[in-house]
């Protein structure tokens, strides 16, 4: 199954995304854990990403298309992927259509994580982030079993620079200016599933299954 995610920042997209792999044997490709690995290290590549993304802008097209294409060609990706924060815009969907077809197969379904704006805000400005592992907790309603302590390595949990509630509103705008015309652009080619996000974790989850079962 070749599976796309979509939603805007904070929409739990990495969380059902863990699920989805888990559930369905496919291979996670998020360019954002790329982004973040090199962001970490120091790279050229990640200097340059981390200050579009600070400002809560989209990474340009040419740093991420030769980058998951390549991913996708990968011997793991046989039994199909799941594709997360990318494409982000359509130019990009092209890109990943044509470099799909020049390898003999397309995408099965697209995933749309609906979640109001509201919402979003007051999800990304409590997160908190474990700075050695990257899992995410939430100050209402994830919490670590030791506050501010990660469960799984007991690290600082840490705010992320780009979780400011200023920097939150711009990165959706950003999304439905430039990410949510993509929704238009799967709809047209009938892939696309609208999941309600606002619900439980779980539920949302159901819901996914239940639509990919479906198409499968």
């Amino acid at each position: 199954m070749r599976l796309v995610i979509l939603g805007p920042p904070g929409a739990g997209k990495g969380t059902q995304a863990a699920s989805i792999v888990d559930t369905f044997n496919v291979v996670h490709i998020s360019t954002g854990d790329i982004f973040r690995e090199n962001i970490k290290n120091d790279t050229p590549l990640g200097k340059k990403a981390k200050s579009y993304m600070d400002r809560g802008e989209l990474v340009p097209d040419e740093l991420v298309n030769d980058l998951v294409v390549d991913r996708l060609q990968k011997p793991d990706v046989e039994n199909g992927f799941l594709l997360d924060g990318f494409p982000r815009t359509v130019n990009q969907a092209v890109a990943l259509d044509a470099a799909l077809e020049q390898m003999g197969t397309k995408l099965d379904r697209v995933i749309n994580i609906v979640v109001a704006s509201d919402l979003l805000i007051d999800r990304a400005v409590g997160r908190r982030v474990c700075p050695t592992c990257g899992r995410t907790y939430h100050i209402k309603n994830q919490k670590p079993a030791v506050e501010g302590k990660c469960d799984d390595d007991g690290a600082s949990l840490i705010q992320r620079d780009d979780d400011t509630e200023e920097t939150v509103k711009k990165r959706i705008d950003v999304y439905e200016r430039q990410t949510s015309p993509l929704i238009d652009y799967y709809k047209a080619q009938g892939l696309l599933l609208d999941i309600d996000g606002s619900k439980d974790i779980d539920v949302v989850f159901e819901d996914i299954r239940a639509g990919l079962d479906k198409e499968a």
